[in-house]
């Protein structure tokens, strides 16, 4: 059993731990060329022949606001897709939940003075975060993100199989996913 990580994006982040949580594989995927849909349909490819029957698998949600709604839009379904045509099961992490796991908000400051962190300052502060929670470095943001991905879907599993005490921060973001709130009707 694997546990793996996935955070789609032009230059998709696929990390796989191994059962002691240690990484058997941490790298960014970017498929072939520049152009859709080839870049697209190659990107996927290459996603889904990084996982194997048996991986518990956690992917990053879609993301609410993006430059490129339609390429990410398509490789988030076209990816999940694959993943269900394969019968493999999985996990959807919010965006957020996967910073609020290595404790970054996106702020910084004291109340009354609190500054939101943007774009590379805040990618910068969930990649010391990690370092400073796990000790893993990866010069991409894509592939730390996928990390800690990987890091939920071994905690979900320990979750279901081992007693453990994690940081509030970090049930909360597990517990979300193992039991969503349900949603309100309109």
């Amino acid at each position: 059993m694997r546990f793996v990580g996935i955070d789609p994006s032009t230059k998709t982040g696929f990390v796989a731990l191994d059962q002691q949580g240690q990484v058997v594989r941490a790298k960014e995927l970017t498929g072939v060329g520049d152009e859709d849909p080839r870049r697209m349909i190659t990107l996927i490819d290459e996603i889904i022949a990084h996982v194997k029957p048996g991986d518990l698998i956690c992917i990053e949600g879609f993301p609410y606001d993006t430059q490129r709604a339609m390429f990410a839009g398509g490789l988030h379904h076209g990816i999940r897709n694959e993943l269900f045509k394969r019968k493999l099961p999985y996990h959807e992490v919010a965006p957020n939940a996967v910073k609020k796991f290595v404790n970054v908000t996106g702020w910084v400051g004291e109340k009354g003075s609190k500054k939101r962190l943007t774009g590379p300052q805040k990618k910068r502060a969930v990649m010391n975060a990690v370092n400073e929670h796990y000790l893993f470095v990866h010069k991409s943001d894509n592939v730390v993100d996928a990390f800690i991905l990987a890091q939920i879907a071994w905690e979900i599993w320990m979750k279901k199989n081992v007693l453990r005490i994690l940081p509030q921060y970090q049930s909360e973001v597990i517990q979300a996913i193992l039991a969503p709130p349900k949603k309100k009707a309109k």
